[in-house]
Parts: C-alpha cells; sequence; structure tokens
C-alpha cells in the first residue's frame, strides 16, 4: 500500500480486507444527531420564528419573510445569463423526456375466468425537495426534483434552500419556476426539512421529502421518516466508482474522480483497476493538480479515498457489487458486457466517454441516488417515487364461485371465520342473481 496526501493504493488486497478498503466517511454520531433532534423539536415548536432565528444563526441573514412571491422569483430569474438558461432549457426538456417515459400504462389482469385485478397510479398531492446551497447554488437539483414531481401530478411542490445575503441565485428561480415548484422556502438544512416535516405558519407539511443533503440533512430526514413523513432515500455524501481499463486515459480517469471529491470532504472516490501502471499514473496526476478553491475539501475527500488493483475480472465485480457506489463509471472498451454483471449501483455511466457530469445535469437521468451502500436496496429517484400503486379487484358470481372455495379453506385454516363468511354469504344470498 501505498500513502501520500490523498489516495490510498492497494494492490491484489485480500478479500477480508475489502470492508475496511469500502468503509466511508463517519458522518452520523450521537452528538450530531441530538443537535439535529433539538433544531427539529424547536422548529416543530416555534414554527417560523425558528426559522428566521436559524437563518440569523446559521446563515447570518435576516429575513424578513420565509416564502418568495412568483414575482420575486421572477424578478431573480430574470438576471440569468442567456447561456445558462440556455443550457438549463436543454438540461429540463431532456428531463422529462426520460421521466415521461416512465408512464407505464398496466393492463388489466384475469387470475382466472371472472376474477379481475388491475393496478393504478396515483401522485402523491404534496411533496417537498430539499435543494442545497451551502457550497454551490444547486439549481441542477431543482429539475431533478420537481420535474418528475410535475409529471407525476403532485399539486403542491414545495422548495426549500437555505437563503442568501444576495438573494436566491438566479438559476434556482428560473430553475424553480419552469418545473413546477409551487412554492419556494427560504431555510436550508436540518431547519428546512424541520419545516417540511411538521409544517409552520408559511409552509405547509409534506407527505414526502426528497432531495440530498449534508449530514445534518440527512439526519433530519431519518428523523422525519420515523415520525412518518415519507423520504426518497437515506441519501448521504457524494460518491464514485471508476472501473478503469487500459484503454482509459489516466487524466480522464483523475478528473472522473475529483468531481466527485469536489462536493465535499466527506465525499468518496474510488479506482478499480487491473493496471499497477494506471493506479500510479492516475496518483501521481492528481497529486500534481492545483485543485484551487475546492482545494480543502477535494483533498479531504481523497484522504479517505482510494485505488484498488484487482487482476481478476470477478473480483472486480465483486468489488463493485459490495461497494454498491452511487455513480459507477465503466470506462471500458466493452462496457456493454459488464450491464448485467452490476447489480448494486444508484447510476452506471458507460464507456470512455460518458461522465458521471452527464447525469449530474444533462443527459435525463436522474441524479438523486442511494450513497453509502444504500444502493443494494434502494433505488435513484424515478417517476414512481412520487406517485404510489393503488391496487382494484372485481370479481363476477362465476369468478366467487370459482375462487370461493379456496378462500374459505385458507380463512377457516388462520381461524378467521369472518373472512371466511364474507365470501359464503354472497354465495348463498347472490346465487338468484345467476
Amino acid at each position: 500500500m501505498e500513502k501520500s496526501v490523498g489516495f490510498s493504493i492497494f494492490c491484489e488486497p485480500p478479500r477480508d480486507m475489502w470492508g475496511a478498503i469500502m468503509e466511508r466517511p463517519a458522518h452520523h454520531n450521537e452528538s450530531t444527531v441530538d443537535q439535529v433532534r433539538t433544531i427539529m423539536d424547536t422548529v416543530k415548536r416555534d414554527g417560523d420564528a425558528a426559522l428566521r432565528s436559524y437563518a440569523k444563526n446559521f446563515d447570518r441573514v435576516d429575513l424578513t419573510h420565509l416564502t418568495l412571491t412568483k414575482k420575486e422569483l421572477e424578478q431573480a430569474a430574470s438576471l440569468i445569463d442567456s447561456k445558462l438558461k440556455r443550457a438549463i432549457d436543454q438540461s429540463a426538456k431532456n428531463i422529462r423526456l426520460f421521466h415521461q417515459a416512465q408512464q407505464l400504462k398496466e393492463e388489466p389482469v384475469e387470475t382466472m375466468p371472472g376474477v379481475l385485478c388491475f393496478r393504478e397510479a396515483r401522485p402523491i398531492e404534496k411533496v417537498g425537495i430539499y435543494v442545497p446551497g451551502g457550497t454551490a447554488p444547486l439549481f441542477s437539483s431543482v429539475l431533478m426534483l420537481a420535474i418528475p414531481a410535475t409529471i407525476a401530478g403532485c399539486t403542491e411542490i414545495i422548495l426549500t434552500t437555505p437563503p442568501r445575503k444576495e438573494g436566491i441565485h438566479p438559476a434556482v428561480a428560473y430553475s424553480a419556476l419552469i418545473s413546477g415548484v409551487t412554492q419556494v422556502v427560504l431555510s436550508g438544512g436540518a431547519q428546512g426539512i424541520a419545516a417540511l416535516t411538521y409544517g409552520t405558519e408559511s409552509v405547509p407539511r409534506v407527505y414526502k421529502i426528497f432531495g440530498p443533503g449534508n449530514r445534518y440533512v440527512t439526519i433530519a430526514k431519518l428523523l422525519a421518516s420515523a415520525e412518518g413523513t415519507a423520504i426518497d432515500m437515506p441519501a448521504g455524501p457524494s460518491e464514485v466508482m471508476v472501473v478503469a481499463d487500459e484503454g482509459a486515459d489516466y487524466r480522464v480517469i483523475a478528473q472522473d474522480l475529483l468531481s466527485q471529491a469536489e462536493h465535499g470532504a466527506d465525499s468518496q472516490c474510488m479506482l478499480v483497476t487491473s493496471s499497477e501502471q494506471q493506479a500510479q499514473e492516475v496518483f501521481t496526476y492528481i497529486q500534481g493538480l492545483d485543485h484551487g478553491d475546492r482545494k480543502d475539501m477535494i483533498e479531504g475527500s481523497l484522504n479517505h479515498s482510494a485505488i484498488i488493483v484487482l487482476g481478476q475480472r470477478e473480483a472486480i465485480v465483486d468489488f463493485i457489487n459490495d461497494y454498491a457506489p452511487e455513480h459507477l463509471i465503466l470506462s471500458l472498451k466493452d462496457p456493454e458486457a459488464w450491464i448485467s454483471l452490476v447489480q448494486n449501483s444508484g447510476s452506471v455511466f458507460l464507456g470512455y466517454y460518458t461522465p458521471e457530469s452527464a447525469g449530474d445535469y444533462a443527459s435525463g437521468t436522474n441524479h438523486t441516488l442511494p450513497t453509502n451502500g444504500w444502493a443494494k436496496m434502494y433505488s435513484g429517484v424515478n417517476l414512481g417515487a412520487y406517485t404510489k400503486e393503488i391496487t382494484f379487484q372485481k370479481m363476477t358470481l362465476q369468478g366467487l364461485d370459482a375462487l370461493g372455495d379456496t378462500i374459505e379453506v385458507m380463512a377457516g385454516a388462520e381461524g378467521l371465520e369472518a373472512h371466511k363468511a364474507a365470501v359464503s354469504v354472497r354465495r348463498v344470498l347472490y346465487k338468484t342473481e345467476k
């Protein structure tokens, strides 16, 4: 193992070391949970007053009002750079197309003669979307979260984002206007999640909360979930795994890794390669770069990131699926051959020419994805996340007779006589209608 400022390099690590290599940066501890719980309880008790107080203490902003009118949004959006506006419009178009294609119509199923079953989707009426703004105005998250909600038919889409002294960022305002957001709330961090969870004088309570955030936001979402408000997933700091063959340029690999490291010091980047030479080239190249304004974040991230050299394809596949990366870049000559092998990942980027940035911004797929190994059991945000499915069934007398014996026998075996009688009484009383 080689160690410097940044990556550790592991050559053919034995499997009993994999767990330690894959360990994510710790971001939950008892003290942080207690802090978040205090914030949540204060917002629940004091409502708008608590949100204004936290804005002053945490964001250094004195708020005269917590929500923005449509006119205020339009005024802010009018300041957007025209080139950025065109880029946002293109991104929104692609996101809309990809998520509209997920509107699937299921056909009714006759499970046996006279027994008809079907399912229909209904929108979650009130949803909250959290858009971080601490280190960068993540207007792309507005598009990713609000556009599917609009397509699904959600009637209230409440956006909450940290306040800024200079006002809402023009790109955030513009994205909110074109995405169907119905209300913008100036509140960030755990307090913003609390507002969506409990409701305040200015903020309606929602049924489900979406969106990425720092450890405080993540903990707040988990606490909200424990109190009955649904969440998209327990997402935490961003992460990427690049799997590269010798055809992948080391400079490209380096930028793919750094594109996640620049999210924050608690992000994690992993490179898996079969080439020791490539591993060393990437390592050396990154060491020599000037990381600019985000140097501290990037170096913090790289200090708990790793380069792993594995010679066997089977081992690489196992490493991918054990780690379950949020983002997986298959920088390979034949990435399609690997598709069926990937069981656990939030989103996969195929081939040399597909940067993870494409999914973050404009390809059309959603960038709100499971982290911290949650890709083993969670999907990224999609249209279905904004709906719930209601099942329906209808039986004719023929169907009741055909299925009646089965139901009666099973209900009787479980000792649920009223269940059994609900069938038998129909078979007797409605028999004359045949």
